[in-house]
Formats: structure tokens, sequence, C-alpha cells
């Protein structure tokens, strides 16, 4: 509506201003002015035209009602014995049989893997070649992602930070997606996709600062844990509303494509998300719109205690890509080579072709949901266990290393107690600093802070000097 009222504003003001121009004949810049002007009308009566300019929503009922004249008049071909229909989208045959389509294929689609349970690679499997450069530096990460999902989680559990939610088993997906983006490409985040942060260089302490809501975290303490976000980085910040971040993804996307970037939006979200409608509207938009986004879905068995098949009948996510007329894969999860080389595809498809790409990555979540949450009371302990041991994603990708000759156990005993140390150094750093101002709490929304804001403000700091020892003292007011 906005659009409309501008533009039979400025028609208003331009015939005002050009009816003085006797040189100047009202149709030449009435079609100029509303391109969508039936052909029919644009030039042959300048009556038509200055009617249109005057109320624009005959214009438009005037071009649905010729819209659908067109549509009466869809060619019917024979093509041999078939009668084909020339539809919008392709042309359509026509069947004498009255038949259903199944609910669902005879198969299940395939799963793209090039790393077997025990490291070794596949024979005959295509993938991008890694260097060993970056095939350590995923290695590592995945590492560290590991130990800081340790650390943070006991911190919780001691009290000494208020929620955590773990990446465990699903290193793989974390890490070797962001290997295979760029810095340049926008990620809108989930909230288990840490990884991603870690390899684009958000350092511990950067992590440690956000978890502990102190003065130096980026969102001044005013989200929960695992909340990270950076600017600097590409990285949106997280936000807990299942797949709000999806359609945002897709207009970052088309952002991006107008601009003639050469970089993809990249957004995350679990099989949970799937079943969100902002799912559906993200994706139908990127098709139509043909932007170069990437939809990563972590399929890991369960949304929170709702597993899967509890979640759809289709057969996962993948199939919904195709449902949208987005190109589609699914992808072993578990396998770091399989997920890097199935994200750099994307990537490239994505941009070359501007086109939206989905990628479905089959993994298990072997952690609780998060720590508000037991999940032996909904599934079973072995097949937590078994995941854990037989699946993990880290051990076989560090079998493929060591089997290239890039890797030992003494250099994993170092990695380890490394980063360890830091990680320890990072929380107590972090746990020891001041929290922001009490006054944040009233800040980065407005430009000007409005009255009941700051009432507000004032209100709650007297409060605060009337009861300080209900209130935080590392709080400054």
């Amino acid at each position: 509506m906005a659009i409309w009222f501008l533009r039979s504003r400025l028609a208003h003001h331009l015939g005002q201003r050009i009816g003085s121009l006797d040189a100047l004949k009202l149709s030449s810049w009435a079609s100029s002015l509303h391109p969508w002007i039936p052909p029919s009308l644009d030039s042959s009566d300048d009556r038509y035209a200055s009617k249109f300019l005057r109320n624009p929503m005959d214009l438009y009922a005037a071009r649905r009602f010729r819209s659908a004249k067109a549509q009466e008049s869809v060619p019917v071909v024979t093509d041999g014995s078939n009668q084909v229909m020339d539809f919008p989208g392709g042309k359509v045959m026509f069947v004498p049989e009255l038949r259903f389509l199944a609910e669902s294929p005879g198969e299940r689609i395939s799963c793209y893997r090039i790393l077997d349970d025990d490291g070794k690679t596949i024979s005959g499997s295509s993938f991008q070649e890694v260097s060993k450069e970056i095939a350590l530096k995923m290695y590592s990460d995945m590492v560290t992602l590991q130990i800081m999902d340790t650390i943070f989680y006991e911190a919780q559990r001691q009290g000494r930070i208020s929620f955590y939610l773990t990446t465990i088993g699903e290193e793989a997906i974390n890490i070797a997606s962001a290997a295979a983006l760029t810095i340049d490409d926008i990620v809108f985040p989930q909230y288990r996709e840490p990884g991603v942060l870690l390899w684009r260089g958000f350092t511990l302490q950067e992590f440690a600062n956000q978890c502990f809501g102190n003065k130096l975290d980026y969102g001044k303490g005013r989200q929960m844990p695992i909340h990270y976000g950076s600017n600097r980085l590409n990285y949106f910040t997280v936000s807990s509303p299942i797949a709000t971040q999806v359609p945002h993804a897709v207009g970052a996307a088309y952002s991006l494509k107008m601009d003639k970037k050469h970089a993809c939006a990249v957004t995350y979200f679990g099989d949970g998300g799937t079943s969100e409608g902002d799912f559906h509207a993200a994706l139908n938009f990127a098709a139509v719109m043909e932007v170069p986004v990437i939809f990563f879905c972590r399929n890991n068995g369960w949304a929170i205690s709702t597993p899967t098949a509890e979640q759809f009948r289709s057969d996962g996510a993948v199939i919904r890509g195709q449902a949208y007329g987005i190109r589609s894969i699914r992808v072993d999860g578990n396998d770091a080579l399989a997920v890097y080389s199935a994200v750099h595809a994307a990537r490239e498809m994505a941009i070359r072709e501007s086109r939206p790409i989905l990628v479905e990555a089959l993994t298990y979540r072997v952690g609780h949901h998060s720590t508000s949450d037991d999940s032996t009371k909904y599934r079973p302990v072995d097949e937590i266990e078994h995941w854990r041991t037989a699946r993990d994603p880290v051990s076989r990708y560090r079998k493929w290393i060591e089997r290239n000759g890039w890797w030992c156990d003494d250099a994993e005993s170092e990695l380890r107690s490394n980063v360890r140390k830091e990680l320890l150094h990072a929380v107590q750093v972090a746990e020891r600093m001041d929290k922001p101002p009490l006054a944040e709490l009233f800040t980065d929304v407005y430009d000007q802070v409005p009255s009941n804001l700051r009432e507000q403000e004032r209100l709650l700091t007297e409060l605060i000097k009337q009861h300080p020892g209900d209130y935080p003292p590392e709080v400054p007011v």
C-alpha cells in the first residue's frame, strides 16, 4: 500500500507540473510512470491514462481482468495421442487414468558419504580435495568445540552461568560447513552452530564473555548464554524463537543478488524448524526470487523430546526442498569430508547460478537438548551411547588425518592440553569482569530514550538503592 500511495502522490504532483506544458502528451509520461499499464491503454486514449493515474486501484482491477482473460485462452495442443496443456510453468500432459501421487516415494532418498565409520575413504567416492592446512584446522576446531562444550556445561552445573547448550555429536556439521564458506558469506544461525563462529575467528575469551554476560559481551548481558553474534564475522545474533532466522537469510540473499556480490547467505536450523511456517515461506520466497542462499538442516533425530517420526511423515527435510523447486542433497552429518564437499558445491551453485540450495545433514544430538533437559527420560541410554562412540564424527575424522600421516598421539595430547588451559583462563577472566552498567538495559532500541523508559530506569535505580542486598553487587548502578 505504501508503494501505491507513493506512486499515486507522485503521479498527481507530476500531473500538475506537466499539465501546463502543451508539448507533452499525458500518455507519454503516464506509460513511463506506470510501466504496468496494459499496452492497449498506455497510448491510445489519454482519457484512460488519466483515469488510472487518478485511481491506481482501477488500474489494478483492469490488470487482474486482463490476466484472467489471458488464462482463459491457455492453448491445448496434441502430442501424438495425448493432449498437452501449455500451462504457466511448463507443459502439462493429460492422462485418462484417475491417479493420485503416492504419499511417499518407494525408496528413501540416498545419503552422500565419503568416510565410513572407521574413517576410511569409500571406494569410488568423489569429493572436494582438502589441503593439509585446512584439514588440520578443521580437526583442531572440532576438538576445541568438544572441550568448550565440556567446560561450559560444567560451569552451568556449578551455577556459574545460567544456561548452556552443547553441540556434542554435531561437531562435523559445525566446522566442516564453516570451512566450505568464506567470510563474506552471511550466516543466520539457530543456536547449535558456535563452531561456525569458532572457525571464523571468534576467540574463546569472546565465547566466555557472552556466556557470563560481562561488560565485554557484545550483547551487553541482555541475552541468554550461547546467543552469540558478531558483526565483524558476518554472523547474525542467535534468536531463540525457532526458524525466525530462515526468512531473514532469504532477504539477505536477495540483497546480495541485487548488489551483485560474490557471496551467499547461509541459514542453519534443526528438523523441528521445518515444521514452522517461516521455513515454508522462506523456501518458497527463495525459489521464486532465485536468490543465493543455502538452507542447512541439521536433522539430528530430535526436536527436544519430539522424534522425527512424530515431526513429519515426509522423507526428512530434503524432499521438501524438491517440493518447492529447490535443488537439494542429503549428506552424512557425521562425515566431515562429506559435509565440506556438499557445502562447497552448494555455495558454488548458489552464487554462480543465483539459486537456493537445501542441504539436509543426518546426524544425532548426543547431548541433552540443553542444560534444562534430561534426554534419558524420552530416549534409550544405549542409543545415545551408540552414537557417542560408534558414530562419533571427531574420532572418525581423526582416523582419516592419521592415515594421511598428518596427526599423532603427541599432537593430540598437546592440542587438548593447550585448549583446556586457554579456556579455563578465559572462564576465570570472564567471571571476574564487571557486568554491564544498569543503564544498558534501556539503550540500543531507540535513538532517543523515551520518557517512559527514563522513568522506569529511575524507579529501578531507586529500588536497588532501597534494597541493595537483593541485587548483584557487580552490576554498576
